[in-house]
């Protein structure tokens, strides 16, 4: 194999002989999943570490040698040194893992896992979202269950980008240069020193890829880069940002993605028996596989069958208008050379993928995806009865039911999301190693067991956690811009710890309806004011830059948070990214959800939220549907459909606002006899921890992918 790790390393710190390893710890992002092993950073130079966004390769380049020095002489520091070293040794060394026990006949197999974003940590930006989060989440859970995995993407040169909110509340959009020698990531070199590279063709020019690996603790995830000299200014701008709505910018994207993402590969030497597609976006893979059995000799039918067999498609678009297609004219001019390599006319390779709307002939990359996958996915148990229906018209002679998609609800990285409070009580009462028993839904029967008053505890030491972070953030904000008072009430200064605090952070797009809650704006009122049993509503999130519809819901957001008449009491928080999701996920006490069902194909915040202790409120879409009993939460509306979307969104406004008022709101405030204690509330809590968290962990959706999507593939 060609990628030969730290060829010539980067890892030169100057680091002291004591603590050198450091530098190594800094390219393997386990540490972001081990806080023990994170504070090895954070413990040196607590505000360098806030200041370069937890980012360990910037921190260990700038910080100063006295900080170094002082922590040499810490005996708890060094003792805590030595022993998140043995463990990442002990972790990355591992013969023994879930999936060699229990698959042992898939040992030396390998699965590529593709997606147009990776969610790691906030140190890689190359995530938008969602999408990229859970991909994220996939490699680590990976990592931890020893599962064969290889990931594949794009890496961004400004990520996707940074949010202002303007007096007025309109979203403003900025963007960061990333320079990639001070990110956790390491360039692939080939055997003199130089960096590797593959080449795609695209219309009328060939442009070169080098490549950078990210170190997963046991998965290596490599990310592709245009930006070189080789290539044209236009051809470097390739990977410059994500989700361009330039067309011939996307299918560019999409072919380095699919046909360069496989030529990596097979560059680095790797045999790959899965392919796993995270989205259409990457379909162009399955094209490239089938021009290199045909180039082999076979036929494109006998290509495309093999093909097929070893090709897994995950979809997460519940709507038509959220899948990529591009025009017909575009893809013959990106592809006119390819068809014949495949051994196919211009029609074939058109039908492969043609899907037409009213507005003319479109290539669908989720139709060209499904055609070529023997086996695929929705995210959800009610997505993948969507998707059956929404696909049907590719299985014409078949009933939506029995259309060959089946469907993996989501899962969430328990260690990435979960508070070190939380993770010290469960490893109290659930059991001393009870990491390695994530999905064993007996053992988070004892959950029942956790006293209210440590659980309590802990969740308004938590509430004070974010309110400290948002205060800190104000204050640098009205140190460092030119804002208006009002602004900085609105990033959060006056929030209480112990008042019902509700979150709602997520993308702002209008299938999301982040302004519902707003619908009744005086009732709302009343309810946030009441003087015995107040409310706090914290906002965040980003609408895509292009979408117009998303910013307008963003601003009414802003603008009712300034507006006096709330006393404080709703916040907005600017440039959502990993890191602001923690501090909400973890400590507010309910998880806010409202979108237009069926439109939300899974949704995953709520899981994370939910295993910090927080409870659902959600509309019964995406996962709320299968996860939701009755007593774990809360439901927004019921699964009445209304053809208006007006009439909707009333009944649904109505019905959150009844809700709250009769039923969330005292049940927080209430104290039963001589409790100074909220137990019934808590009693709720822990019904959510014990139903929730084992079902929508990332061990529980990973080992079913193995079980019914990966071993029949590998077979």
């Amino acid at each position: 194999m060609v990628d030969k790790k730290n060829q010539e390393s980067p890892n030169h710190f100057n680091l002291p002989k004591k603590i050198e390893r450091l530098g190594e710890l800094a390219y393997n992002l386990w540490w972001t999943w081990n806080p023990d092993a994170a504070r090895l950073f954070s413990l040196i130079d607590e505000a360098l570490w806030d200041e370069t966004r937890h980012n360990p390769v910037d921190f260990l380049h700038r910080v100063e040698r006295p900080s170094l020095n002082a922590v040499m002489d810490d005996d708890a520091y060094m003792e805590n040194y030595t022993e998140q070293v043995a463990l990442f040794e002990e972790y990355v060394a591992a013969k023994e893992t879930w999936f060699s026990r229990q698959h042992a006949e898939a040992a030396g197999k390998k699965i590529a896992y593709f997606s147009f974003e990776f969610g790691l940590h906030e140190s890689v930006p190359v995530y938008a979202g969602g999408l990229g989060v859970l991909a994220g989440d996939h490699l680590k859970e990976a990592s931890d269950l020893g599962v064969p995995i290889i990931g594949v993407g794009f890496i961004y040169r400004q990520g996707y980008f940074t949010q202002h909110i303007t007096e007025d509340g309109w979203q403003e959009t900025g963007h960061y240069i990333h320079n990639f020698n001070e990110m956790p990531v390491e360039p692939v070199l080939d055997g003199d020193g130089e960096p590797l590279m593959i080449s795609v063709q695209l219309p009328g020019r060939e442009v070169f890829v080098r490549i950078w690996r990210v170190q997963v603790g046991r998965v290596p995830l490599y990310l592709m880069d245009t930006d070189i000299p080789k290539n044209t200014y236009n051809d470097r701008q390739l990977n410059a940002r994500l989700y361009s709505s330039d067309p011939e910018v996307r299918i560019s994207q999409e072919i380095i993605l699919g046909i360069g993402g496989v030529r990596v590969l097979r560059k680095l030497g790797y045999e790959i028996d899965v392919w796993h597609m995270n989205e259409g976006h990457s379909g162009f893979l399955a094209l490239e596989r089938i021009r290199e059995y045909v180039a082999a000799g076979k036929s494109f039918q006998e290509a495309k069958d093999t093909v097929r067999k070893r090709t897994i498609f995950t979809t997460h678009t519940p709507v038509p208008a959220g899948i990529d297609m591009f025009p017909v004219w575009l893809v013959e001019r990106f592809f006119f050379n390819m068809w014949s390599e495949l051994g196919i006319d211009r029609n074939e390779f058109i039908n492969l993928a043609k899907q037409t709307v009213e507005w003319g002939d479109f290539f669908s990359m989720a139709n060209l995806a499904l055609r070529l996958s023997a086996h695929a996915n929705g995210v959800s148990e009610l997505h993948g009865k969507v998707s059956r229906e929404m696909f049907n018209f590719l299985w014409p002679d078949r009933e939506p039911e029995q259309v060959p998609i089946t469907h993996v609800t989501n899962g969430v990285h328990t260690m990435t999301w979960l508070s070190e409070p939380m993770a010290r009580l469960y490893e109290t009462y659930l059991d001393k190693n009870w990491l390695d028993h994530l999905d064993d839904v007996e053992m988070w029967e004892k959950v029942a067991d956790i006293p209210n008053e440590f659980l309590w505890k802990i969740r308004l030491e938590q509430k004070r956690k974010m309110i400290r972070f948002l205060t800190d953030r104000a204050r640098r904000q009205w140190l460092t811009e030119a804002v208006h008072p009002v602004q900085i009430i609105a990033g959060g200064v006056m929030l209480d710890p112990a008042v019902l605090t509700i979150g709602f952070a997520r993308r702002f797009s209008t299938y999301k309806r982040g302004n519902l809650i707003l619908r009744d704006f005086d009732r709302l009122l009343k309810i946030i004011n009441d003087r015995n049993m107040p409310v706090q509503i914290v906002f965040s999130g980003k609408a895509h830059p292009a979408d117009e519809p998303g910013k307008l819901i963003i601003q009414q957001v802003y603008r009712a948070v300034k507006d006096a008449k709330t006393g404080g009491r709703m916040v907005f928080v600017e440039d959502y990214d990993m890191n602001v999701a923690r501090y909400l996920l973890q400590s507010v006490d309910v998880w806010l959800n409202t979108p237009r069902r069926p439109n939300e194909a899974s949704g995953t915040s709520g899981m994370k939220a939910a295993m910090n202790g927080a409870l659902n409120f959600s509309v019964l879409d995406g996962w709320w549907h299968e996860a939701y009993n009755g007593s774990n939460g809360w439901a927004v509306g019921d699964l009445t459909d209304f053809p208006d979307t007006n009439q909707q969104d009333d009944y649904d406004a109505s019905h959150l606002y009844d809700v709250l008022e009769k039923e969330i709101v005292p049940l927080y405030y209430n104290r039963f006899g001589n409790s100074v204690l909220p137990d019934a509330w808590l009693q709720r809590v822990k019904n959510s921890l014990r139903t929730l968290s084992p079902q929508f962990s990332m061990r529980r959706m990973l080992k079913e992918y193995i079980e019914n999507l990966y071993v029949d593939a590998l077979s």
